[in-house]
């Protein structure tokens, strides 16, 4: 698993970790029923505090991305098979709003928007 965390950025650390995992997830890098590695080991690996590492599993956890089983570690959620929960919805939904309002307020156009979600996504599925 390959994770790059840039501390210089003003987007914490633990924040880093937690896009990151999700977009490994997005990608199929990982994928339902697999395993992370431990708080220990993946603090060790990156070079950083365990309860930095512990707050994204955590933080994983909230959004239902991830299960924390003790004993066992971190284990990710499969994906649902009828689509997103309405709170998961809402949740993203509050998430987008004021980036959207921001780049409108920038000039940016309802077409300019659409074209660069459609190519992050293009780009996270590698198409």
């Amino acid at each position: 698993m390959f994770i790059q965390i840039e501390p210089e950025l003003d987007i914490p650390i633990y924040a880093q970790l937690v896009s990151q995992l999700i977009e490994a997830i997005a990608r199929g890098n990982l994928t339902g029923g697999d395993s992370l590695p431990s708080v220990r080991s993946l603090a060790a690996d990156l070079g950083m505090n365990m309860h930095t590492v512990n707050k994204a599993y955590h933080e994983l956890e909230r959004k239902e991305i991830i299960r924390i089983v003790p004993k066992s570690g971190a284990i990710i959620n499969s994906l649902p098979q009828d689509g997103i929960s309405g709170n998961h919805l809402e949740r993203i939904s509050k998430e987008i709003k004021p980036i959207i309002a921001e780049a409108i307020v920038l000039g940016m156009e309802t077409k300019d928007i659409n074209k660069l979600v459609t190519t992050i996504i293009s780009t996270i599925k590698g198409e």
